[in-house]
C-alpha cells in the first residue's frame, strides 16, 4: 500500500468516526425530556413570578387568574377590620418554598408536567363571568365563621348552576340584551352590580350602594322616595353594549333572594293592605272587576280591599287582566341567573351575615354595615313564615300547589324547602 493510499484511508476512517459521533449526540439530545432542559411555562403565568396586578382591576389579595392567594398585609388588615365583633382573623406566616431547579424530577412529576403540557386550553370564557375580579379571602386566613360563609356561597352557586344546567341549558348560549340587565344597578367606585329583587331587602341595598358611591354619608339619611324614585343610581341598561359587557365581565355581581311564598305575602301586604295611589287603581280595580262577584261600586271605583285569594287568582290566570309586576315576578326572570354568572348569592333569611360578609369582600368602609330598619310601615310586623302560613291557609290545596308550581324554578335554584307538606 502506498503512503498516499494509507493517508486517504485514515482520513475516511476519521470522517466516519466524526459522523457517527455527531449522530449519537443528536440521538441523545432527542431522547432527553424537554422539561428537564427548560422550566415549564403555563400560558399567562410566568415561572415562579407572580402575575402583574393592576390597581384598578384587582383588589389586594386577589389574582388575575382567579386563584386564591394569601392576602397581602394590607388586605389582611382590611379583612380583620371588617370581621364581626369578637372575631379575630389570624394569618399564619407562609414562607415561600425554595425551588431547586437543578434537581431531577421524579418520574411521577415528569409525567404530571407532560400531562399539563398536553392539556388543551379552555375553549372560551363567558362574557358575564368575573371570577378573576371577585375578591375571595384565603380560607387559611379566616376562622371557621368566615370559612363557613364562604362555603355557603360555594354551595348556593353550585345548586343554582345545576338547576340552570338541567332546566335552562339553552339560556347560557343566548346573548345578553339590555332587557336582561334592566334590574341591575351599578356602583362604579367599588365595581359592584346589584340585581334588585323587590321585597328581599332591595331598598336598604340601594341605600348601601348610594353610600358606597359617595352620594350619602349614612344609610339613615336616605329617604324611601330618594331610593326608589331618584336617579342617583344608574341601571346597567343605560350603558351602551360595550359598557354593559365590560361591567358584566369585570365587576362583582350579586343578588339577594327570599323564600318565594314569603316574598309574595310581603308584596301583597305592602301594596294592597295599605293606601297606595298606584297599585289600587291599576291592579286592584282590575282584580276586583274580574274575580269578585257582586263587587260594590265603591270597591270598583277605588280598587281597595283586594283579598289574598283574589290576588292569587290574578297571579295564576294566564289571561290576567293586568300585567305582571316586579314585586311578585320570578327572580329567574328579574335577574336572569342562568344567563348572568353571579358572584354572590345572598338570602333575606340570613341577611345580616351575608350582607356584611359581602361588604367585607369588596373592602367597603369599616363603618358601613347593612341597615336593619324596616323601610315602610315600620310599626307593622315583618312578614315571617308564620304570617305567610296564615295567608296561604286561605287558599285551597290546589291553589297552593299551583302557586308553588308558579315559583318552582325559584324554589329549585335557591334551594328553598317546600313550605307545605302536601305539595309535590
Amino acid at each position: 500500500m502506498t503512503p498516499r493510499a494509507g493517508a486517504m484511508r485514515l482520513a475516511c476512517m476519521f470522517s466516519s468516526i466524526l459522523l457517527f459521533g455527531a449522530a449519537g449526540l443528536l440521538l441523545f439530545i432527542s431522547l432527553q425530556d424537554p422539561t428537564e432542559l427548560a422550566p415549564q411555562q403555563v400560558p399567562g403565568i410566568k415561572f415562579n413570578i407572580r402575575p402583574q396586578q393592576h390597581r384598578n382591576d384587582l383588589p389586594p389579595g386577589s389574582s388575575q387568574d382567579g386563584d386564591l392567594k394569601a392576602p397581602t398585609e394590607r388586605a389582611t388588615r382590611d379583612l380583620s377590620s371588617r370581621a364581626p365583633r369578637g372575631l379575630n382573623l389570624l394569618v399564619p406566616d407562609q414562607p415561600q418554598p425554595r425551588v431547586n431547579r437543578g434537581a431531577r424530577l421524579r418520574p411521577r412529576q415528569r409525567r404530571r408536567r407532560l400531562l399539563i403540557k398536553k392539556m388543551p386550553a379552555a375553549a372560551a370564557i363567558l362574557t358575564n363571568s368575573s371570577a378573576s375580579t371577585f375578591v375571595q379571602p384565603a380560607p387559611r386566613a379566616l376562622d371557621s365563621y368566615w370559612v363557613g360563609l364562604q362555603r355557603r356561597q360555594q354551595e348556593r352557586k353550585r345548586v343554582m348552576q345545576e338547576a340552570c344546567a338541567k332546566y335552562r341549558a339553552s339560556s347560557s348560549r343566548r346573548a345578553v340584551t339590555p332587557r336582561h340587565v334592566s334590574r341591575i344597578f351599578v356602583e362604579d367606585r367599588h365595581r359592584v352590580l346589584y340585581c334588585e329583587v323587590p321585597k328581599a331587602g332591595c331598598s336598604n341595598w340601594k341605600r348601601v350602594l348610594m353610600v358606597l358611591a359617595g352620594l350619602a354619608s349614612s344609610t339613615t339619611d336616605i329617604q324611601h322616595n330618594t331610593v326608589h324614585y331618584g336617579s342617583a343610581l344608574k341601571r346597567l341598561d343605560t350603558f351602551d353594549r360595550q359598557g354593559i359587557l365590560h361591567r358584566l365581565s369585570t365587576y362583582t355581581k350579586m343578588l339577594f333572594v327570599r323564600e318565594p311564598f314569603e316574598r309574595l305575602v310581603s308584596a301583597f301586604r305592602d301594596k294592597f293592605e295599605h293606601p297606595n295611589s298606584y297599585y289600587h287603581p291599576v291592579f286592584g280595580k282590575a282584580i276586583l272587576a274580574r274575580y269578585r262577584a257582586n263587587a260594590s261600586r265603591e270597591a270598583l271605583r277605588t280598587g281597595s280591599g283586594v283579598r289574598f285569594p283574589e290576588f292569587v287568582q290574578y297571579l295564576l290566570d294566564v289571561h290576567r287582566p293586568v300585567g305582571m309586576d316586579i314585586h311578585w315576578d320570578h327572580v329567574s326572570r328579574l335577574c336572569s341567573p342562568c344567563l348572568i354568572d353571579y358572584d354572590f348569592v345572598g338570602k333575606f333569611e340570613s341577611m345580616e351575615d351575608d350582607a356584611n360578609f359581602f361588604l367585607s369582600l369588596i373592602h367597603a368602609p369599616r363603618n358601613l354595615t347593612f341597615p336593619r330598619f324596616k323601610d315602610r310601615h315600620s310599626q307593622e310586623a315583618r312578614t315571617t313564615a308564620r304570617i305567610t302560613h296564615q295567608y296561604f291557609a286561605q287558599l285551597s290545596t290546589l291553589q297552593r300547589q299551583r302557586t308553588y308550581d308558579f315559583y318552582y324554578m325559584d324554589y329549585l335554584m335557591f334551594n328553598y324547602s317546600k313550605p307545605f307538606a302536601d305539595l309535590y
